[in-house]
């Protein structure tokens, strides 16, 4: 039995200071287990890895932007850290690409030991500018309990938010359900909030078929709504951030808690 699946819920964002505002939209993703990939491009007739296709999958579109194993990136990248997964499965959750367009302003990959324990979660953020950063946070919580963890911002993403920012984030182990709350700090607590949840659905060809007409177009209508919200921003007075240059580094590796620090690679 495969391990990759749909999950349809919600995406939500509450803007807390200067001003508020609140979006919410109907969303869905896919969780990949990277080693699945090329069983599910034989099987399944509207998804593909690396072809066109109603739905597909790219590496390129992740990960260091190459025509690479994406599960070698992560890998290279897990063995910088010092953990050893042994060979254990890599699950991404993301948005697919749909008519050959795909957007994930955040894509989160469970790496995972071969004894089933959750290891670390790789949280790979996009802006409109077309950067790309990631922050690599080893796991500690015990198995069940909701994954906290925390690291500093280092990738410009909004134009209404400063760079001097903390993300704290909150995280199930996907199952029957998923659900990512993310919340942006600055020194007098916090001014964003957004979460993501949904329920597990099997990734079937009917699926995607029921998916593509009750969510048309989603990624290209997730970069529309990301300036038509930055639009209703700017009008209620929200002040422009100018953009900085984006890190040199691809990856922000997070110390566990215990042994604070951060590594840019």
């Amino acid at each position: 039995m495969m391990s990759s699946t749909l999950y349809v819920g919600t995406v939500v964002h509450a803007r807390l200071r200067p001003r508020r505002h609140r979006l919410k939209y109907r969303m869905f993703w896919l969780l990949l287990d990277l080693d699945e990939l090329p069983d599910l491009s034989r099987g399944l007739r509207l998804f593909s890895h690396n072809q066109r296709n109603i739905f597909s999958f790219h590496d390129t579109d992740h990960g260091a932007g190459r025509i690479e194993s994406l599960r070698a990136y992560v890998a290279r990248r897990l063995a910088e850290t010092g953990l050893e997964t042994d060979g254990g499965p890599i699950r991404l959750l993301c948005m697919p690409r749909i008519l050959g367009y795909a957007f994930n302003p955040i894509s989160i990959y469970y790496c995972y030991a071969r004894d089933g324990r959750l290891k670390a979660l790789l949280y790979e953020v996009n802006n409109t500018f077309g950067d790309r950063h990631s922050y690599l946070i080893p796991v500690e919580a015990k198995p069940g309990e909701v994954i906290q963890q925390s690291c500093r911002k280092t990738l410009h993403v909004s134009p209404f938010m400063d760079m001097d920012l903390d993300y704290t984030f909150r995280v199930a182990v996907p199952g029957d359900g998923i659900a990512v709350a993310i919340t942006a700090n600055d020194t007098q607590g916090a001014i964003l909030t957004a979460s993501l949840a949904g329920h597990r659905r099997p990734l079937t060809d009917g699926a995607l078929a029921r998916l593509f007409f009750t969510h048309p177009l989603l990624t290209l209508k997730v970069i529309a709504a990301i300036h038509w919200q930055a639009l209703k921003l700017f009008n209620k007075g929200v002040t422009l951030r100018s953009r900085p240059n984006p890190p040199d580094n691809t990856v922000s590796i997070v110390a566990p808690e215990n042994k604070r620090r951060t590594m840019h690679v």
